[in-house]
């Protein structure tokens, strides 16, 4: 077996120099090296930013959709959107695993990769099915695992699909867990969507009674949606393009204090305005979506005087993928909702 490098920049074929993830082409030749680890792949979960620019460039057509796919991976060697610039994760079965590789896995163990599916060498063989409601797409295809490359391995207490749509968005409702204080005022952009609904959860439990967590939801359907939930304290529908409007909803929520931590989980451009101006001076604004222009919220901030501290959403932190599973495990009602929407 060939040695491989931990981050893989052995499959980076252009530009030369980069890592696996900002590169245009990586090799995706299924001969895995000394530290790496072929899965056989059974489901690709695409990240909600990626999928629906696909939908809306193929006019939701399920054929256009799987030719707009098989074109991104035949083009770059991996499902990296070259619109969004994002990828998704998938789940599989360990297939193989390279002599140098270190790890907990063995030939057989059913896992869900939870790096993204934009640095991720991907061969799709076939496309055998596109739900577009739920931003899946079962595949016969093969996928390559770096060594640096994280993974969780796929419960026994809930169905596939559930804990894969589930830790497609771990990195949010973890982010939240670590981030929000007791007492503190928090509000969820977007909190009627699937990362929404998680990090509301999250907001509730660590905010606690002397919180105030808000729901700001794109529709009166996913607002009825997490108030059926219970999972905050306020809630009302508004689009998150409107800046001002939600600026002012939320000074009447807060009798214009404003609030210490905005969670920004939408999946269209244009909210970062709206995100900056709900939060009060020293407050933090945490960008989860892939549709953020991170150009757009520093100059934003800076026009409009906002002294905030904004942290970008990274999709991995520590524990996040026990953190996620555990709050499907903790309140039934949203297991449910889950179960119905997303497997």
């Amino acid at each position: 077996m060939k040695k491989g490098c931990p981050y893989g920049t052995h499959r980076v074929i252009s530009p030369k120099g980069v890592l696996p993830q900002p590169a245009d082409v990586i090799d995706n030749t299924m001969e895995i090296y000394d530290n790496e680890v072929l899965i056989d792949v059974k489901t690709l979960n695409i990240d909600s930013a990626s999928f629906t620019e696909i939908e809306r460039r193929a006019g939701g057509e399920v054929e256009e959709i799987k030719k707009i796919m098989l074109g991104i991976v035949e083009k770059a060697g991996k499902h990296k959107n070259p619109w969004t610039g994002s990828g998704g994760m998938l789940i599989g079965t360990v297939k193989e695993i390279g002599d140098n590789y270190e790890g907990d896995l063995k030939v057989g163990d059913k896992i869900a990769t939870l790096v993204s599916l934009s640095l991720t060498p991907l061969v799709i063989e076939e496309i055998l099915e596109v739900r577009p409601d739920i931003d899946q797409v079962d595949i016969k295809g093969q996928a390559i695992l770096f060594q640096s490359g994280i993974y969780a391995k796929l419960p026994e207490d809930m169905p596939e699909g559930l804990a894969l749509s589930a830790l497609d968005v771990a990195g949010a409702p973890a982010q939240t867990a670590k981030l929000v204080k007791p007492g503190q005022t928090v509000l969820v952009i977007g909190g009627g969507g699937k990362s929404g609904l998680l990090c509301l959860y999250e907001a509730k439990k660590r905010a606690g009674v002397t919180g105030k967590v808000i729901c700001a939801a794109g529709s009166q359907k996913s607002e009825d949606r997490a108030r059926k939930l219970n999972l905050a304290d306020e809630y009302f529908h508004l689009d998150a393009t409107d800046a001002v409007g939600m600026y002012n909803k939320i000074v009447e929520l807060t009798n214009g204090e404003l609030c210490d931590l905005v969670i920004n989980n939408v999946n269209i451009e244009n909210t970062e305005m709206a995100s900056i101006l709900a939060c009060k001076d020293d407050g933090l604004v945490y960008f989860f979506s892939m549709a953020t222009s991170f150009t757009k919220a520093a100059l934003g901030a800076e026009g409009v005087g906002k002294d905030v501290n904004m942290i970008i959403g990274n999709g991995y932190t520590k524990g996040h993928a026990e953190i996620t599973l555990q709050c499907l495990r903790e309140h039934e009602g949203l297991r449910n909702l889950f179960q119905e929407m997303y497997a």
